[in-house]
Order: structure tokens, then sequence, then C-alpha cells
């Protein structure tokens, strides 16, 4: 029989380094089951509602969450040892700028209408975390787009109007409102909430186990 594929919405945030790595691990979980058939979806969060579109400066932001930027160095030191252990590189030195994430969304959303959303929230995660680019910036923004095989000129143009916003906030709010305060999480068939960027062994675990579950479900 054919398996009925395990639908996984993965909510999370462009600039949260805990989802750069969580985004890698549920990727190498994928390679663990390659017999489960799985359709992933990406689903925005805001880790920072209170940044405004413009963005601010990453000082400003770091001292307004953390006390001050003293204060991050210490954890920044710990998820910079992390993401190295999945061969990731994340440069907090690097990073000058804190962005409002809808627009990066955004992108994100237009890129899944081609089938290239994980692609399109790899290239925005690695210029943020990587080369400390402004992703508040339309042009870093409609290059990066362009990368993954958008039209440069569309998004410029759908960029400068209010295409989606209010659907992409509406998703982020409808994460909140289901009780996602922390990001990464991985919802399996929309019934199990898995939180944190947990090990690849783990997750391809739960795969198995709720494709097994939906699939004795659906032959009932």
């Amino acid at each position: 029989m054919t398996l009925k594929p395990l639908k996984i919405d993965v909510v999370s945030d462009v600039v949260c380094p805990w989802c750069y790595i969580g985004k890698k691990r549920i990727e190498d979980a994928l390679k663990l089951v390659p017999d489960v058939p799985v359709e992933l979806q990406f689903r925005p969060f805001f880790l920072n509602p209170w940044v405004p579109r413009e963005g601010i400066s990453r000082e400003e932001y770091l001292t307004a969450k953390f006390g001050s930027v003293e204060a991050y160095k210490g954890i920044a030191g710990r998820v910079v040892e992390a993401a190295k252990g999945e061969g990731l590189s994340y440069r907090p030195d690097l990073v000058q700028r804190q962005p409002n994430t809808i627009d990066s969304h955004r992108l994100i959303h237009w890129a899944e209408a081609i089938g290239k959303a994980p692609q399109m929230k790899q290239r925005l995660m690695e210029l943020y975390f990587r080369d400390g680019g402004d992703l508040t910036d339309v042009d870093v923004l409609v290059k990066a787009a362009a990368d993954v095989g958008l039209d440069a000129d569309d998004v410029r143009r759908r960029l400068a109007t209010d295409e989606d916003v209010d659907l992409i906030a509406g998703q982020a709010q409808e994460a909140s409102s289901k009780g996602i305060s922390g990001v990464p999480t991985f919802v399996f068939a929309q019934k199990y909430a898995v939180s944190g960027a947990q090990a690849p062994e783990q997750l391809a675990r739960a795969i198995r186990q709720v494709s097994a579950e939906i699939n004795a479900e659906a032959a009932e």
C-alpha cells in the first residue's frame, strides 16, 4: 500500500539561531527515514514582533532583549558552537542590523509557489547568520530571491506593496494562539508539536511514530 504523506509544519523565524540549527536537523532527520513520505512546510513566526518594519541597530536590539551587548556574548558563544557542530556558520560579530522579518517570510511564501521555500529560507538565514546581511534592505532581499529562482523585478514590485502582509501576520498569530511561544517548533500531522532544535535521531523517531499512526488510522 502507498503510505499517506506525513505533513510537518516547521514554525520558525529567519533570525532565530536555533531555527537555523533546527532546519538542518529536520533535514538530517528526513535522510534517516527515506522510506517515509513527508511534506515539509515552513510557517512564519515573529521572534521579535516589537521590532519595527525598518529594523533597528543590533546594539539597540541586544540591549533591549538581553540588557547589554556584553550579556549576549556568553549566550552567543554556545549557539555558535552548536551551529558549528551542524556544519553551519554563525557570525554574531558581523550582524549590524536587527530586521523585522515579515518581508523575509513573504519571500519564503512566494518561493513556496515554485517549490523553493526551503532554499529561500536557507538563503535568508545564511545571509543573516553567516554573512551579517541586512534583511531590511530591499536590494539584499531581491538578490536573495533571485538566487533561488524568483524573478527579481517581480519580487521588487511585490515587496513595495502590502501583498500577503496580512496573510503572514495571520499565520504567525495563529501559531501564537495555538500556544507556540518558542521556536523552532515542529508540528506533526497538525496534532503533535515538538519544540526546540531536537537531535535528528529524535525527530526521525517522531516521524516514524506519527507516520505509522496516521497510516494505521487511514487503513481502518
